[in-house]
């Protein structure tokens, strides 16, 4: 660890007896408010948030984070102008086409959440080759969140509980929230311990509802442009000060 910032914050880990989260999710916002501040266009805030991402992801591997997932495209941003969906489109190509061998050479596993096979077709194949070269990393988990919305997670999953009930394969009483969880993408990751947003906006956006059920939120002013290494070192730091009750006393 590099920073002022992360010395502290493994310090206060050690005197407190505190635990990292396994799982870290942020709703990576700011991108076009940065931009604006400049007076530039709106994807000088994406190529500055993309660098923000990668040294998100770097300083996860070197603070000992399991899992991080980031929320990179969601079904409503759909709506925003074609122009701009293209842009993010090409962000996207060059972030897997530059950065893929870092991230196998440091043991990250790449992971997608969401229908992004509804992407352009060389942006699928490249997706997948990324995730295919990395399928056997497990220092830490990137999980990147691509036309990914929570409802339509959850409504997937009840689909397929439903199917197997009418194929006579699982009883309605076998339904339980266990039966659901394992629907679900995520299935086998451990559920959100700290979910964190950025840009000052106090709202899920439809990210990850029924995994951040017990997590804990933090919201915080930054654009995500500025958001680094040391930001996310204050974030677990601020993690590690909090009593986590699950409904308990």
């Amino acid at each position: 660890m590099s920073s002022e910032v992360e010395r502290r914050f493994s310090t206060a880990l050690e005197a407190n007896g505190a635990s990292l989260p396994r799982h870290v999710a942020i709703i990576m916002d700011g991108n076009g408010r940065w931009a604006k501040k400049r007076r530039l266009p709106r994807v000088a805030g994406h190529r500055k948030g993309v660098e923000a991402a990668r040294q998100v992801v770097r300083a996860a591997g070197d603070l000992g984070l399991e899992v991080l997932t980031l929320y990179a495209f969601s079904s409503e941003n759909w709506r925003r102008p074609a122009e701009e969906i293209s842009d993010l489109m090409g962000l996207l190509r060059r972030f897997i086409i530059d950065d893929i061998d870092e991230l196998a050479e440091a043991g990250v596993q790449l992971r997608v959440i969401g229908d992004y096979q509804a992407f352009q077709a060389d942006v699928v194949r490249l997706i997948d080759d990324a995730i295919a070269r990395t399928e056997g990393n497990s220092k830490t988990t990137l999980v990147i969140a691509l036309n990914y919305g929570s409802q339509n997670e959850l409504a997937r999953g009840a689909r397929l509980l439903a199917e197997q009930v009418q194929r006579g394969e699982l009883s309605p009483d076998a339904i339980t929230a266990e039966a659901l969880s394992q629907t679900l993408y995520t299935a086998d990751l451990p559920p959100v311990d700290l979910l964190i947003r950025t840009s000052g906006e106090r709202r899920l956006s439809n990210f990850l509802l029924w995994q951040t059920a017990y997590a804990e939120l933090l919201f915080v002013d930054t654009l995500w442009p500025d958001f680094g290494r040391e930001e996310l070192a204050a974030a677990l730091a601020d993690f590690g000060r909090r009593e986590r009750r699950f409904g308990g006393l």
